[in-house]
Order: C-alpha cells, then structure tokens, then sequence
C-alpha cells in the first residue's frame, strides 16, 4: 500500500510539474485582436510609407513621410463598420485605392483617397471617391498599367451577374470606358505592362480551361488544359508575344511548371519545374524595372526561393544574413527599385517589416506586427508525414503544445478551406491559440489540396466526406494515436469553409474518432451548396461538377447526397459549436440553419453563434474575439484544454449578441403543389400585341447550341373564347420548329398547345387535367395529368403570364407550371429580387429580376429572368438551368429585338 501511495504522489508530482512547465495562457486578444501595425508600402516615388492601423477602432490605412516617425503618421480612411483589409498606390503616388464591401457580401467597391487631399474635420481624413458606385456588383482590378498611371482596369458585372466586363477607370474623374464586353464566360483577364488587353481565360463547357488571344478578330483560343490540368498566364515577357505561363499539361507530366508561351506562334519553352522533384510552381519574382525574372517559388515542407540573377542571388543572401530567420518575402518598392518593404514570418512570430536600401544594403526595422505576442511562449510547427489506408503519403503540420509530454494529448484536427488549396509552414494564429490551451493541433494537407503535383490534387475529385479526402483526415487521427500523441477519447476537430464541411463530416460518417466539432461557415448539404454558389461563379461551374460532382446528373446527386452530413445528422453524438456568417455568398446562412435545426431536434447539444455583420470568415475585431472566447470555452469543457475565463465587457456583449437560442432556429418552408395559390393574379389585359425576335444560347453535355427564335403575341379568338395566341418560330442548325400556346385573354392560363418540328405535341388544358400527346417518329405518348388547381404552361407560356403579373421590388409568388418534358405539374416560386438596367441588341431596358426556383426535389428548372420594369413585363434576357433529362447545363437568351403590334 505504501509504494502505490508513493506511485500515486510521484504521478501527482509528475502532472503538476507538466502544468508547471506550461507557458502561460496567452491573452486571446494577442492572437486575434488586430495587429499594431500591418500591411507597410512604400509609394512609387519613395515619399510616403503607408500602413494599416486603428482609427476610430476599425483597421484602417495609415500614411507617413518616408523619414518621418510613425507617431507622425495621419489616417487616410476612417471607415467605423468594417476593416480596410487591402490596398495598393496609384503608379504615379497620387492616390491609394482600396476595395471595399459591406458586411461581408463580397461585392467589392474599388476607392481612390489622395494622401495630400483637404482633411474632414468629421472623419479626420480625406475624402474617399467610390470609383465603382453600383450596387450589387462585384468590381474585380485586373491590371495597373505602368503605361498609363492615371488609370486602372477593372471588371464589373452590372450588365450580368456571372460575367464582368473590363473597362477601363480613370482614377481622377471615375470614369469608366468599356473595353470588352464579356459574352463569352471568360472568368479572367490578362494586360501586358502597356494595360493592353492581351488574353481571356475561361472554362470551356466540357471544363476544360481556355486560354484566348484577344484581338480584331474576337477571341481566339490558343492554348487548353482539361479539367484535371492546370494552366495559365502569369506574366508578358517586355516587349514580344511571349508570356510567362504555369501549366502541367501533358500525360507525361504531374508538377505544375514555367514555361515561355508565344501567343500569335504557340511556340513552347521549357523555362523550369522543382529542382527538387516534389512541388507544383508556386511564385516568381520579376523587376518592373528591367523586365527580368529575378527568382522563383516553390512550396515543399517550407518556402523555397531560387534566384534567377547574380545579383539577385547576392541580395538575398545578404538580405538572409541581415534579418532573422524565417520565411522572407518581397512587397511594395519604389518606382526604380532602389527601396523594398521586406516581410519576416516564422512558426512563432507572425511577421515583422523592413526598409531594405538596394543602393547601401541597409536594412531598417521598421515595425513588428504583434510586438506583445510573447514568442518565447509559443509552440513549433513540424512538417510530417502518415501513410493513408491506401498507402498514399499524406503531408501535414503537427505543432505540439509547449511544456506538455508528448503523450496522451487532447488533439484538435484542423482541415484547411478550400478544399483546393494548402496549409503552409508559418505562423498560424488558431494553431498558436490552441496549442497555447494545451492541445495538440495536425494540419493535414489531404489529396485534393493543391501544390504537390495533379495526381495528388485529381485524387480528390468527388471524394468529399465518405471518401478518401475525408479518410486522409481520419488516418491522421489514426497516425497520432498510433504515435501515442493523441488520447484517443479527447480528440476535436476544426475547421472554416471546406474545413467546417470536414467538420461536420468527421462527425457524421467517423463519430467513434471525435468528441467535439466547431464548424466556422462549414456546409451541411453539398446540394444546397451547389445550388446557392454566387452568380460570378458561373464561368467556372464546370470546375465544380468535375471535382465535387453535377447536381443535374443522377448518379452524382445520389453520392452529393451520401457526401452531405445534413443526411446523417442522427449519427452525430459528439457535441457541435456552429458558426456563420450572416451575409456569407459562398455559404449561405442556411447550410449552418439546416444542421442546427437537425440536432436541436434529436436533442443533441449544439451550439451556434451568427454574427449579422459578417460573410466568409470574421472581419471585425469584436467577432474574432468573441468567437474564439467561445470556441475555447466550448473545447475546454468536452475535451479539457485550458480556458481564459477573463473577458472585457465589450466581447462579453459581443458574444451574447452573436449567441443564437437554438430554440428559435427555423427553416424556410418549401411550398409543396397543395399549399399553392390556385392562380396567381395574372391580369391579360395588360397584355399588348407585339413581336419579339431573341437569339438563344443552350451549353449542354459540352456543346453549344445557337438558337434564333421569333415570338409574336396577337390577339385572337377560340371556339368563341377570347385569347392571346403566342407562336414563337425557332431555328437552329438549320431545323425550324414551330410551338403555339393559346392563353385565355384575362387569366393567361394555357387554353391549347401545339409544337412541330422533329416531332409534335398537342395539348388541351382545362382546370383539373391537361391530356393530349406527343409524336416522336412512330411513337405517339399520351398525356394525361390531373391537377388540383389550374397550371400556368412553360416556356413562352410562362413568360407570357409573366408579363401580366404586377410586379414590384420585392414581389413573391408561388405559381404552378406544367412542365412538358417532365410530364407533371411543377411548385414554383418566383421573386422580384431586385432592379438591372440591361443593354441588349433591342436596346437599353430597365428590367425586374425575376428569380425562378422549383420547390420541389427534382433538379433544373431554376431560372434568372430580366423582365421590362414597365409593363407588359416582357422578357428582356434569361438563364434557365435545363434538367438532367435534357442533358443539364444552361440556356440563355436575349431580346435582340422588338416591334409593337397591330391588333
């Protein structure tokens, strides 16, 4: 008894001095309040060295004399809602321009403040001029030409949602001059250093990537990859029609690589890949000055630069002997390259600023971002290695705790966004964070993430959550426990965006491995996801369907919803801490709604935080810190880290008013047919004769398809009844086709309809059934569908009814519609969602946007249509999502032109 008295006092000694010899618990605000002083350029002429600061408690941007002390310093924004988080100078230093959004909606404004501008007594800085003032447009800057200072290229999509247009801006005046009109999905654009427009690149309909010289004859391709490659343009050689291009093209060929392109040749030269073997290309460095390629970039374990110049070598060299160690990199330098700002990062500092002379070597601090992070304290990142069940070798971070055995640990797993993209060696403020509160943190960089080849990224598609992306993450779980780092009953897991899918996933399909999940804007249903992607994503939607899946096809939705945790929610026992964003346009607040709504329900503890001012990821100071007091508390209570009991008074609010009562979660309801309005009040007298010439274009099963259609409404009789008869004559690839509907004259409910053209379809309509059939050849199909209610048709039938409807900003209906393809009557719901001015062939219109979903399961039928604002509402353009029996893919239309009528 008295040795296992003696054992038990040895053991209790030994626990107390492992808590001993823990660094001290770090005030959360080191980590995730905002930095002293971030962000340092220089102007191009060498006057003014700029920075981000608190003003007005917001980070905003600071300016100074390049001599001058930073206490002399002076505000150029005062923006009190939402940090400034990037910026960059004018190339003649008369302006800094910023971009902007509010509350997270990612619909970014770019604005130009003069440095030496009249100061506002109310804000204490000059005024900023919102160079792009349209709302609900994304601006996108794609080049500052060294030609032409006084201006900046920019891409907006106020024409349409999916595409930007480039024009050019003048900073002085705000004026834009459009230089090309996006009509053909290209997702970007390439300048040379003149600011000519040089090269588009978008996502053909088979997904494969694109790459179109740009000139008097339109857009040309000149250079592909498929869908499971990579390519495209870094940067115009001076001078000549080559372009510095990355691409691992070929079959013989797995790293991404740098090459020479000549654009009007297609002449290829090999310029490098990894002389190590192990890393897709990462980065370059060139000189604006020259024109040369002074070093290149690759990612392995950790950051490796390759000088491509002897005297570039030499500067970095001296410049590796002059600063501490860790990872360096190049900013903002004066116009002739004499000055450089020069960053320093490393596992356990999160990076500090320097003044480098090029003329005198002289390197000068000139700020540490987070001088009070007390680094001595924090914890090492290691780089390693665990084979996946399938022997697959799977690289990733482990940093341990620091003063902690490194045995029978609480862990957190935390899987990086993306999922298409890495984590890195360096300094990582949730890594920090948790290690400090005792836990053990693996960043495993599981296939599907970018930078070790396309193999390895290729081996990702389509493998979310029940397959090996998910299994790489759960083998790391496997391989600390193997180690004997993790206890295995006190192991968490973390993550944002693809992360918090992960998250979720691991709890859902893995639950043995986890006790506790935080999801930060995570999406609990793959479908829902796809359907909710923001409308500039289109461009690249084939990207999508080729590495997550198509939600139009069977088989890929049948995985898409195996792969959604929100279907296996009753599996999840481990407790979940949810939280969102409300304004997120990637992941809209209802992925995280759906998943809560499902465990309250079960009775399974869940807890959620939303925070109404936020998109993808926290901004605010207040957000950051409220939500990480929370998530530590919530991880300490289920897996027994440490916790930081102590809170000012502002974040303590901050919490309780990010802090949703799970009770009063609620869902959407979807309509269903029996909940539909009979008829929605549509008024034909509205209605005007006209006609109505529109040019189509239909992307299906990797073709497109071009399509001239005529549509003339005239008023007319039948069988004694008073209608509107609307034909609309259609061509394509030189096969006419022919479809009428005949539409009461005050309801606008189908009365008949009939098609020809490779085949014909009549149809009779009367309240409760539509009956008639379809000829294909020397098959006829009957059709008889019974309806509740009187249906609305599709097609020019639905657009018709639509232009009786009185519609205003934020109008919603729910409407029936027969869809003919389909043979059963659909549950729509259309809603003005806001205002467009739309230019088009016919003319310059200001329309309603009319959005068009179904409100049942099946996919397609999802529609964006602009209509006239005044009425009748006639369709001025449209994109309809065809059903998976039609192939899926889109279709598009214009007006291209209209006549008024005679009867």
């Amino acid at each position: 008894m008295r040795i296992q008295r003696l054992l038990a006092l040895l053991l209790l000694f030994a626990a107390s001095s492992a808590v001993a010899q823990q660094p001290p618990l770090i005030d959360r605000d080191l980590f995730f309040g905002d930095p002293e002083i971030s962000g340092a350029q220089i102007s191009p002429d060498g006057r003014f060295i700029s920075f981000r600061k608190q003003h007005r408690d917001v980070m905003n941007i600071w300016v100074k004399g390049v001599d001058e002390p930073f206490d002399a310093a002076r505000p150029l924004t005062a923006d009190t809602t939402r940090p400034v988080s990037g910026y960059f100078w004018s190339r003649d230093s008369r302006y800094v321009l910023y971009v902007q959004d509010k509350g997270g909606n990612e619909n970014y404004h770019v604005y130009a403040v003069d440095p030496t501008g009249a100061i506002d007594p109310a804000t204490g800085t000059p005024a900023a001029r919102d160079l792009t003032p349209y709302e609900n447009v994304r601006a996108q800057i794609y080049s500052v030409p060294r030609a032409t200072p006084n201006t900046i290229m920019v891409g907006l999509n106020d024409r349409d949602a999916q595409l930007h247009d480039v024009y050019r801006v003048d900073l002085a005046t705000g004026e834009r001059t459009l230089i090309i009109e996006n009509n053909e999905n290209v997702a970007g654009w390439q300048f040379d250093e003149t600011g000519r427009l040089r090269l588009g690149v978008r996502v053909a309909p088979t997904g494969s990537t694109e790459i179109l010289r740009v000139g008097e004859d339109g857009l040309v391709p000149i250079y592909d990859c498929t869908v499971e490659e990579s390519c495209g343009p870094l940067r115009f050689e001076r001078g000549t029609n080559r372009i510095y291009m990355l691409t691992n093209k070929g079959n013989d060929v797995d790293l991404t690589r740098l090459i020479f392109f000549d654009v009007e040749t297609g002449a290829e030269e090999f310029i490098e890949s990894d002389p190590e073997g192990q890393a897709d290309f990462s980065g370059a460095a060139f000189s604006d000055v020259t024109g040369e390629l002074l070093a290149t970039v690759y990612v392995g374990d950790r950051v490796r630069i390759y000088p491509k110049t002897d005297a570039f070598e030499r500067e970095l060299a001296s410049l590796r002997a002059k600063l501490p160690e860790g990872e360096i990199s190049l900013g903002a330098s004066t116009a002739d390259e004499r000055r450089w700002i020069v960053s320093v990062s490393r596992d356990v500092d999160p990076g500090s600023a320097y003044l480098y002379d090029r003329e005198t070597g002289e390197v000068e601090l000139l700020y540490r971002s987070r001088p009070s992070l007390p680094s001595e304290h924090l914890a090492s990142m290691e780089p390693v290695r665990y084979r996946a069940r399938d022997g697959l070798e799977i690289p990733a971070y482990l940093t341990l705790p620091k003063g902690l055995a490194e045995q029978g640990l609480p862990v957190i797993i935390v899987p990086h966004g993306g999922p298409w993209a890495r984590d890195m060696w360096g300094y990582d403020p949730y890594t920090q964070f948790l290690a400090n509160r005792g836990y053990a943190v693996l960043q495993p960089n599981f296939r599907g993430s970018t930078g070790y080849g396309k193999a390895f990224l290729n081996a990702g598609n389509k493998e979310w959550g029940t397959g090996a992306m998910q299994h790489d993450i759960s083998d790391g779980v496997s391989y600390l426990i193997e180690r004997g780092i993790a206890d295995p009953e006190r192991v968490g897991i973390f993550g944002g965006s693809y992360g918090g899918y992960a998250t979720l996933a691991g709890l859902a399909f893995t639950p043995e491995l986890y006790a506790a999940g935080v999801s930060y804007v995570g999406p609990s249903n793959l479908l829902t996801l796809l359907k909710s992607i923001p409308p500039y994503w289109a461009p690249i939607k084939k990207i999508f369907d080729a590495r997550l899946g198509n939600a139009d096809d069977p088989e890929d939705r049948e995985r898409l919803e195996r792969q959604s945790p929100l279907n296996s929610a009753d599996a999840i026992n481990a407790p979940l801490l949810v939280i969102q964003g409300a304004n997120d346009p990637r992941v809209n607040q209802a992925e995280s709604d759906q998943i809560v709504v499902a465990l309250r329900d079960k009775g399974h503890p869940v807890e959620y935080l939303v925070a109404p001012d936020e998109g993808h990821g926290f901004a605010g100071r207040e957000n950051r810190l409220a939500t990480a007091a929370q998530m530590e508390r919530f991880l300490a209570k289920h897996l027994g880290g440490r916790y930081q009991e102590s809170m000012p008074p502002e974040i303590g609010a901050k919490l309780a008013a990010l802090t949703v009562d799970v009770a009063t979660v609620t869902l959407a309801t979807r309509a269903t047919a029996a909940d539909a309005p009979a008829v929605v009040a549509s008024d034909g007298s509205r209605i005007q004769p006209v006609t109505l010439e529109y040019h189509s274009t239909v992307q299906v099963q990797g073709q497109e398809l071009n399509i001239t259609s005529t549509r003339e409404v005239t008023a007319a009789t039948f069988e004694g009844r008073a209608i509107w008869r609307v034909v609309d004559q259609s061509e394509m690839r030189g096969m006419a086709a022919s479809d009428t509907t005949e539409m009461d004259r005050a309801t606008l409910l189908p009365v008949r309809r009939s098609a020809s053209g490779q085949g014909n379809v009549k149809l009779r309509y009367s309240p409760n059934l539509i009956e008639g059939e379809i000829r294909a050849g020397p098959q006829t199909i009957p059709v008889k569908v019974e309806t509740e209610s009187p249906a609305f048709g599709d097609g020019a039938g639905l657009e018709v009814a639509f232009a009786g409807l009185p519609l205003k900003p934020g109008y919603e209906a729910t409407v029936q519609t027969f869809n003919l393809i389909m043979q059963r009557v659909r549950t729509m719901r259309l809603s003005v969602t806001g205002t467009e001015t739309v230019t088009c062939a016919a003319g310059t219109y200001e329309t309603y946007v009319v959005k068009v979903e179904p409100l049942d399961d099946e996919p397609g039928g999802t529609a964006t249509i602009h209509v006239m604002r005044e009425g009748p509402h006639y369709a001025v353009r449209s994109t309809v999502r065809l059903p998976a029996m039609m192939g899926g893919g889109e279709a598009k239309t214009e007006l291209a032109a209209m006549t008024a009528g005679t009867n």
